[in-house]
């Protein structure tokens, strides 16, 4: 079945769906494959659960002369086409934006500006992979006026398949970082990756893109392109300054020389997040948000899924940010926690992972950067960076952590937990 022919069909449905234990009815269910399932195997139950029609990629699976099962070459390549097709019936104006470190957080941050003068369509968490954007395309509907598209990547070319099947009219990398290193081979390699993006914007000549001027990087990569600039210096498109950072982030900001500084007190840890904001500050500015909007949406925003939320508890003061952890990340984390003005401060990090030949050096450099800022008070969980050279308590993993904690659990203490998602550190926060 063509692409046209099937986008009729998906145009009479509810929606996509490509779980068959969630199939509202009237859905279109595509079977996808996975390491250790296939969907194909799923279609029928699909359809007793709900769904109209159900897409598959092989003919044993669909039933001859039942007109539900919809028999594709390759279920996961129609679904990117289907998206793909949909974004160019609606002409929606997309942004798209990746980045190594802070590009969910700007993105939540860039949507909640610009809900406050469009209707947004944002991919939701961090659907960010190769059906995560497609899935995020198929929720558009005539009502969105602008969309916010994130995208990842953890090997070279990941991001250029990424731009083809949502071709966003506006890009934004929030920055380059030491992530992924294991995929991408190197430094270099991720940026490369993350500048096809921007490659692709050039191509389309005339593209707008939103660019970190602080960044050294993203301005080399950027030549050729309409940038629109943010950073520190007074003479950018949108520039500010950190003004406070204990704990939560506060700045100001203002347009250009001229324009009248506007304060920021978000509900933000670090001031990492900083550039992240202002970002926001930048994309608001641009598509006509007031500043008064910016600013309330700046100030309400609350941080999820254990990025940068700060949490009491009864006996500390937690600030987690256990989502993710790569070397750029980590370090940009501990330096905001030794300059915040808190008393007994304690450090629980994490491995990060995906580091490839580069794993033991950068784990031993967080370790040397722990020794150098006078931080005494570390636990250190995973076998990465207990192969390190230091002094600090180890565990092995976080069960092993909690086993500790319950017996003798820290007080009154301003806690950094910091780590790669696989180490489960979320896992420990009950214990604090």
């Amino acid at each position: 079945m063509d692409i046209t022919a099937l986008y009729q069909i998906f145009l009479g449905c509810t929606g996509i769906t490509t779980d068959s234990r969630n199939c509202p009815e009237g859905s279109l269910f595509i079977a996808l494959k996975g390491d250790t399932f296939n969907g194909n195997a799923f279609a029928a139950k699909a359809l007793e659960a709900g769904s109209a029609y159900a897409v598959v990629d092989e003919a044993a699976y669909a039933p001859t002369g039942d007109t539900r099962y919809i028999l594709v070459d390759n279920c996961l390549h129609t679904l990117q086409q289907l998206a793909n097709y949909h974004r160019r019936q609606l002409g929606t104006r997309i942004i798209g934006i990746t980045g190594t470190n802070g590009k969910t957080t700007t993105k939540e941050l860039i949507s909640a500006v610009l809900s406050q003068k469009y209707n947004v369509l944002y991919t939701l968490g961090n659907l960010n992979n190769p059906i995560g954007v497609p899935l995020t395309l198929l929720r558009l509907t005539t009502e969105h006026e602008l969309g916010v598209v994130e995208m990842g990547a953890s090997h070279p070319g990941d991001i250029k398949e990424l731009v083809e099947i949502a071709e966003p009219d506006y890009g934004i990398i929030t920055n380059v970082g030491k992530a992924h290193l294991e995929g991408f081979g190197s430094f270099e390699g991720v940026i490369r990756t993350k500048g096809e993006l921007y490659d692709y914007l050039r191509r389309q000549g005339n593209s707008t893109i939103f660019l970190h001027q602080d960044n050294p990087y993203l301005r080399e990569i950027a030549r050729g392109l309409n940038p629109i600039t943010y950073g520190e210096e007074n003479s950018l498109y949108i520039n500010g300054h950190v003004t406070g950072n204990s704990p939560y982030l506060a700045f100001e900001w203002r347009a250009g020389k001229e324009g009248e500084f506007h304060q920021v007190h978000t509900r933000l840890i670090g001031e990492y997040n900083f550039p992240n904001a202002l970002a926001a500050v930048t994309i608001g500015h641009f598509f006509g948000v007031e500043a008064e909007k910016i600013d309330k949406a700046l100030n309400e925003y609350e941080p999820r899924n254990n990025r940068s939320q700060l949490k009491k508890t009864a006996d500390n003061t937690l600030i987690i940010d256990a989502y993710n952890a790569n070397p750029t990340s980590m370090l940009a984390a501990i330096g905001n926690f030794r300059n915040m003005q808190v008393e007994k401060k304690m450090l629980i990090l994490g491995d990060m992972r995906e580091l490839g030949k580069d794993s033991a050096e950068e784990h031993q450099r967080i370790v040397d950067y722990l020794e150098e800022y006078g931080f005494e008070d570390v636990i250190l969980v995973g076998e990465l960076f207990a192969a390190t050279r230091h002094t600090y308590t180890t565990y092995p993993d976080a069960p092993a952590l909690i086993a500790a904690l319950q017996k003798n659990k820290p007080c009154r203490k301003t806690i950094l937990i910091k780590g790669s998602n696989g180490i489960k550190l979320n896992t420990v926060v009950d214990y604090l």
